[in-house]
């Protein structure tokens, strides 16, 4: 194999022929299994090599890479290109033990919003479910900038992506979260759920509902800061997934203080009444097609009722609560249509506009002395 790539196309159909159960299971013999170890360890090389020369374009000085013709797009396609090579957890632990890891937070700080964009996706592919890698980036003061950009980005778009990889950063991360707390993140989440744009809200709210679910010494803070009444106000909201997540957020809320909106937030809590019972209306006029595809909300819109009002809401006399086959499995959709999300050299570049796999991007770089 030395001198030429993976051969991907065989190991592709060598694959398929092995696990699409028409055939038994069998032991590898010796040949294919050499083969398919070489071929793994030639992409698992090739992979770290371009990474090495990623990170060097990482960490060359911006007036050296326009002196080569290197332009902003040029890094935002490198930093895709580096997107699909971190998917692999081990490459993503990998890029602090070559160097690219600092560099890459330093581009949370460029002059250009669509390089800070697809440096907080890097970083929130990074740190996801890898407590080595969100430690690194912690140690590192990853956090700064994200929180920097989080808060007061021009940018929207930039704003969200900071949030997605902050969420990303402090789960399941108690010193994240605690740092997360010391820069008064409760507030810049208060400030984004009062924005109007839907994804940076829909970022918001889960981690919002997240950090509810998992402090839950930290419910007194949200309603200090007056969560309740933006999270009444979302309930309504025309977004299917924040209308919901305000609706668990609200639950928790409630079940910690039942008493909430009869008291301290009273005025909010006939807001609140109005909203089910417009829901509630809502459902009623749905298809069955429809009603059926809001299990989850109307069973959030009774479980609120229930813990807001300590009675039954109406969905269950009007048959809207429990309809025929929502106690059924869901349809195996997967065996149908399955791709694995697999986070390594396999993984597919997860761009809405990504170009067909037969047009490849040009490498971006090529630096240092010519021949």
């Amino acid at each position: 194999m030395a001198g030429k790539g993976p051969d991907w196309d065989g190991l592709l159909k060598w694959s398929l022929s092995h696990s699409d159960g028409t055939n038994t299971a069998r032991e590898l013999s010796e040949g294919d299994r050499r083969w398919f170890m070489e071929a793994m360890q030639e992409q698992s090389i090739d992979v770290v090599k371009r990474m090495k020369e990623i990170t060097l374009v990482m960490k060359t000085p911006e007036h050296v890479l326009e002196s080569q013709g290197v332009g902003p797009q040029d890094i935002e396609d490198m930093l895709d290109e580096l997107q699909e090579h971190v998917e692999s957890i081990d490459m993503a632990n990998d890029l602090h033990s070559i160097g690219g890891l600092v560099p890459l937070l330093d581009y949370l700080k460029n002059a250009n919003a669509g390089i800070r964009a697809k440096a907080a996706e890097l970083v929130s592919t990074i740190v996801q479910n890898n407590p080595k890698s969100q430690q690194l980036v912690m140690e590192a003061s990853g956090l700064e900038p994200l929180f920097t950009n989080f808060t007061s980005d021009p940018d929207v778009v930039v704003r969200t992506k900071a949030l997605g990889a902050i969420s990303s950063l402090i789960r399941n991360n108690k010193p994240g979260i605690a740092a997360f707390h010391l820069a008064n993140g409760y507030a810049a989440l208060r400030d984004a759920l009062s924005t109007d744009y839907v994804r940076f809200q829909r970022k918001a709210i889960n981690l919002v509902e997240y950090l509810l679910h998992e402090n839950h010494s930290d419910h007194g803070i949200i309603s200090e800061l007056g969560f309740p009444r933006i999270l009444i106000h979302l309930a309504s909201s025309q977004d299917a997934e924040v209308r919901e997540a305000a609706l668990r957020a609200l639950l928790q809320l409630s079940r910690e203080d039942s008493s909430m909106f009869e008291s301290s937030y009273a005025e909010e809590g006939f807001k609140l009444k109005k909203i089910l019972e417009e829901r509630i209306k809502g459902f009623s006029e749905m298809s069955t097609e429809d009603l059926s595809a809001a299990r989850d909300e109307r069973q959030l819109v009774d479980s609120l009722w229930r813990s807001c009002y300590n009675e039954p809401s109406s969905l269950g006399e009007k048959g809207l609560l429990v309809l025929p086959g929502d106690d059924a499995p869901p349809p195996d959709i997967a065996s149908m249509h399955f791709q694995p999300a697999l986070r390594g050299a396999f993984a597919v570049n997860r761009k809405p506009d990504a170009k067909p796999s037969g047009e490849e991007k040009e490498t971006p770089l090529l630096l240092g002395p010519g021949p």
